[in-house]
């Protein structure tokens, strides 16, 4: 599968970060506000996590090798680890400076410039996420996934904090500032846990439901009476690749040449309804007189039991 757009589309989206990060720092310059101030902290996090998401695309393009017989795929459950992480941290730093706020407040001036500022930059941020994010779970990218959600709750953020703000402004409660920034950290921080929730899950083989439900359909649709049993059926993911084996059952007096029609035919048959690159190893056992009642080989000369 083809790394080179999605490299090119996260090298765009690193350059945007870094403009919009500059922008979101004036804002706070010209206003001194806390909110903004964690605006600012999040696309910090935005430039660095899209940098180490930037150099997983390219590890993760580079084919199998002795070390690596799976390929390098697993290193964008690394980068959302490392975003998760930089999020968690920009969210505990902005708690402090809030609380210390609180204590002593300071003082907010030239919000409407501010504001215009944050928001411009919160837009942009939410549009590049919804591509990243739409991109990345279409090619089972878990950096992009990532990356993108976090850019789209950028963008959540920039605008919940432009409305509070906004009212701030209006009804000069400043001290609003101070309890919209906490709201935004504690976002900030369930946001962080998702994501280090899904990276850590697939570095540790997790079942994924999804793909196992999507596989049993894909065979269900046009499973063959001579299949008799599948188990021991598991998916492990590296990346965007997945590695699957499962043990079916044939009948015991299939010749090699058959069985391996069979399980080419089932390979054939998974590749296509996934829709992604999937290496399928399948172990076949010969039946035994304990599958005759659900075996739907018709006229079989050796069936023990009648079908029920």
């Amino acid at each position: 599968m083809s790394y080179k757009s999605d490299i090119r589309l996260q090298r765009n989206v690193l350059f945007i970060g870094i403009a919009l990060m500059a922008i979101k720092g004036v804002a706070f310059l010209l206003t001194n506000s806390n909110a903004i101030l964690t605006d600012a902290l999040e696309s910090l996090v935005n430039i660095a996590a899209g940098s180490f998401s930037l150099y997983s695309l390219h590890y993760a393009a580079k084919p199998s090798d002795k070390n690596h017989p799976y390929g390098h795929g697993k290193v964008e459950f690394i980068s959302g680890i490392i975003e998760g992480t930089l999020i968690a941290i920009a969210s505990l730093t902005m708690l402090t400076k809030v609380i210390y706020n609180i204590i002593r407040p300071e003082e907010i001036s030239r919000l409407d410039l501010g504001l215009g500022l944050a928001l411009g930059a919160g837009l942009v941020n939410f549009l590049m996420g919804k591509q990243l994010e739409k991109r990345g779970k279409a090619k089972q990218s878990m950096s992009m996934i990532s990356e993108g959600t976090h850019l789209k709750s950028d963008g959540y953020t920039s605008f919940a904090m432009v409305f509070g703000l906004g009212v701030a402004m209006l009804t000069n409660l400043l001290w609003l500032d101070n309890v919209i920034a906490l709201f935004m950290a504690l976002y900030i921080g369930l946001m962080s846990y998702r994501i280090l929730r899904q990276s850590i899950g697939g570095i540790m083989d997790e079942t994924d439901d999804t793909v196992n439900e999507k596989a049993f359909q894909v065979i269900n649709a046009k499973r063959q009476p001579q299949w008799i049993d599948f188990h021991e059926f598991r998916v492990i993911r590296y990346g965007r690749n997945l590695h699957i084996d499962c043990h079916l059952v044939l009948p015991f007096y299939y010749t090699i040449a058959q069985e391996h029609i069979e399980v080419k035919q089932i390979e054939s048959l998974l590749t296509t309804g996934l829709a992604q690159d999937a290496e399928i190893f399948i172990h076949t056992d010969p039946c035994a007189q304990k599958y005759c009642s659900q075996c739907k080989v018709a006229q079989c000369a050796y069936r023990k039991e009648d079908f029920k």
